[in-house]
């Protein structure tokens, strides 16, 4: 297999993950950590926009690139296996259904109040 494939495999693997821990978020056996930190990957991994914009060279995909991987990794290791077996088989159903992919307006919010944050900061800043 090629490296094209292989990514476009983890591509998949990935997607499927993240509607698997948006799944996991709400079963009754997750662990609370282990579920606030889903919360918080599936709340930006499923926002609308970035906390980093696209745009910026190198660090606008530096958080899709690494940071979004690594904590579903983290997740997907504190979930109990047949919790995570369980909304596996789930996310595998959503994604044959071709459903679209949900949609998390937390996630939105916590953006966009950390953007409103910075530029608060930044003002104050440039204020004194």
């Amino acid at each position: 297999m090629g490296l094209v494939q292989r990514l476009v495999a983890w591509g998949r693997r990935l997607r499927r993950d993240v509607i698997a821990l948006w799944f996991a978020t709400r079963h009754p056996a997750m662990p609370l950590v282990a579920r606030l930190l889903a919360v918080c990957v599936v709340a930006y991994a499923l926002s609308p926009v970035d906390l980093i914009p696209d745009f910026i060279p190198v660090l606008g995909y530096l958080d899709e690139a690494v940071l979004l991987p690594l904590g579903i990794w983290l997740c997907l290791a504190m979930i109990p296996p047949d919790v995570l077996a369980d909304c596996r088989m789930r996310a595998d159903r959503w994604v044959s259904e071709k459903r679209p992919r949900p949609r998390s307006l937390a996630g939105l919010v916590a953006v966009l109040g950390v953007w409103l944050g910075m530029a608060y900061a930044g003002y104050r800043l440039l204020a004194d």
